[in-house]
């Protein structure tokens, strides 16, 4: 036992967690920007002060521990003990280690993102394990959930198994093991499979969740989350590979991970590992970049068996699309991100003001989407050869205060977003804010789609003296423009202040194209908003036409 504690307070499963987040931070493990944002996340929670979170390395170690006490149950390693790799030391050590000042456990749902071969079984048969023992509260019921008994069983019975065959287990926990449950002989705890659509009644302390993307619908995520109310610390793990259909409840889950990695979402209980490649810049040709995507490369899945896998899916087409999902976990219909998000932040200036502008010529774009979702106005300004952007939006107070929507409340507290009383959006809020630019800019047009907007913009013509033009969103219309603010970002001649609600509206475009290869701006999902981009390319498509009488009267350079 005192070597056992000894052991314990060295803590090596917490070093090498650090340093894997080290690592990979650095750039020494390859990794894509979601696994990097993740780390990054990791040694920061570590280093903020005034943080309702603290890291317990002894709770973190034991449960690693615990893991490497289990048996390999299938495989060339069958029948020895399980040896956590430092990325799954990086997650586990994240699940069990941070507690908040009661020492409840932070995260209580869990995403994981990783291709198939990577050694899923290590972590979630264990996770379930241990929630029944070492983490075990009063009664717990631990669910391992699939759409079919089938890919339920890919958890249950390596459970079952390990159980059986590790050392000791039963009879130190008061294990006994049935055929569709694994229970502690208090009566009152197990762990078993959960198929399909749950009914009512079920208290979940742990429910695990295997391949989401398979789901078509998010009811038995929900039922799960739903009924842990009364637990104090449960946990929800849902681990998948990447799937082909973008509206899956997997798919929107994958975005709000990314959008929590990302920092445009805050939540302090819910844990986000993707790996993966960077969809927008990475050959998925190029095997250099699979590194990032499988982390257990040359331990459970050789460096050979992913090289054939390339070379095969190059030669047949027909396999690309599998390949790109199990392999390199890539949304294969989900389009393809337009922003660089890392050169996009690079063009990023606080110091920015809209009200630094005086005098200098713009261009407004207005997007009403509907008056109970986000309004988009966009102030698209020049000046000595240089773009700037700035936007307000405008969302119904009822919508922004809906669950969850926390991003909108915490926008609408830092004065990002103008929340308008009721139900539908007030649009004299947007109204009364063009008014007072007008009055200081050389606004030079204002265009606006014309869904929604017919009342409204009839009023702003009455006031204003510049053209008020209709331009519809179609890809014959965007095509040109979309390429024209393309250039000028990436040229890092498009600036703006970092607003947050831009940025983010900036990482959910997907770039799409018409049967007649022109080009228009999409989203990914219901979720996932444009309208400021939408309503940016439109003012730049306005920018375009009129800049060369700009040029004849104000000495403007081409764009």
């Amino acid at each position: 036992m005192n070597r056992e504690i000894k052991k314990r307070r060295t803590h090596p499963h917490t070093r090498r967690a650090i340093k894997y987040a080290n690592d990979v931070v650095s750039g020494k493990i390859p990794a894509c920007r979601y696994t990097i944002l993740s780390c990054q996340r990791f040694l920061d929670d570590l280093e903020r002060k005034d943080f309702p979170y603290h890291l317990n390395r002894n709770r973190a170690e034991r449960f690693c521990e615990f893991i490497e006490m289990m048996p390999h149950v299938k495989g060339k390693w069958a029948g020895t003990q399980l040896k956590i790799e430092p990325w799954q030391s990086f997650i586990i050590v994240n699940l069990y280690g941070w507690e908040d000042a009661n020492n409840l456990r932070r995260f209580r749902r869990a995403l994981v993102f990783v291709p198939r071969k990577q050694g899923k079984t290590t972590m979630v048969v264990p996770v379930g394990l241990g929630m029944l023992t070492i983490e075990a509260e009063p009664g717990s019921e631990i669910y391992c959930g699939a759409t079919s008994e089938a890919q339920a069983d890919e958890v249950f019975r390596p459970a079952k198994a390990m159980a059986e065959r590790a050392k000791g287990f039963k009879q130190a926990y008061g294990v006994s093991i049935a055929a569709s449950s694994i229970f502690r002989e208090d009566g009152l705890s197990f762990f078993k499979r959960l198929i399909g659509k749950p009914g009512e009644g079920q208290s979940p302390y742990c429910a695990i969740h295997d391949e989401y993307h398979e789901h078509k619908t998010s009811d038995q995520v929900d039922s799960m989350d739903t009924g842990m109310g009364a637990r104090q610390e449960p946990l929800q793990f849902i681990i998948t590979t990447a799937g082909s259909d973008t509206s899956s409840p997997c798919k929107e889950l994958y975005d709000y991970a990314a959008n929590v990695l990302e920092g445009h979402f805050q939540n302090e209980q819910f844990f986000a590992q993707i790996y993966g490649i960077d969809v927008e810049t990475d050959d998925w040709t190029d095997f250099n970049v699979w590194k990032k995507a499988n982390p257990n490369i040359g331990v459970s899945v050789s460096e050979e068996y992913l090289r054939g896998k390339l070379a095969e899916a190059i030669q047949r087409t027909s396999l690309q699309n599998t390949v790109k999902t199990k392999h390199l976990n890539m949304w294969v219909n989900a389009g393809v991100g337009w922003i660089n998000m890392a050169k996009w932040n690079s063009n990023a200036d606080s110091s920015l003001a809209l009200e630094n502008f005086d005098g200098c010529p713009c261009w407004i774009g207005i997007d009403l989407a509907s008056k109970i979702d986000l309004t988009a106005m966009m102030f698209l300004i020049y000046d000595n050869g240089v773009w700037y952007l700035f936007g307000k939006y405008y969302l119904p107070e009822d919508t922004i205060e809906l669950p969850g929507n926390e991003h909108y409340q915490r926008w609408q507290m830092d004065g990002h977003l103008v929340g308008t009383p009721g139900a539908r959006t007030d649009y004299a809020y947007l109204e009364e804010d063009l008014l007072k630019v007008y009055e200081t800019l050389q606004v030079q047009e204002i265009v606006y789609d014309p869904r929604e907007a017919e009342y409204l913009m009839q009023s702003i013509r009455e006031q204003v003296s510049c053209p008020v033009v209709e331009m519809t969103q179609s890809a014959a219309v965007l095509s040109e423009p979309m390429k024209e603010f393309e250039a000028q970002y990436l040229a890092g001649n498009l600036l703006h202040n970092g607003d947050p609600v831009l940025t983010w509206a900036a990482g959910n475009v997907m770039l799409k194209e018409a049967r007649n290869k022109l080009y228009y701006p999409a989203k990914s999902n219901v979720a996932s908003k444009i309208d400021p981009i939408v309503a940016a390319v439109m003012a730049m498509a306005r920018a375009k036409a009129t800049v060369e009488d700009l040029e004849a009267t104000q000495g403007f350079v081409e764009l």
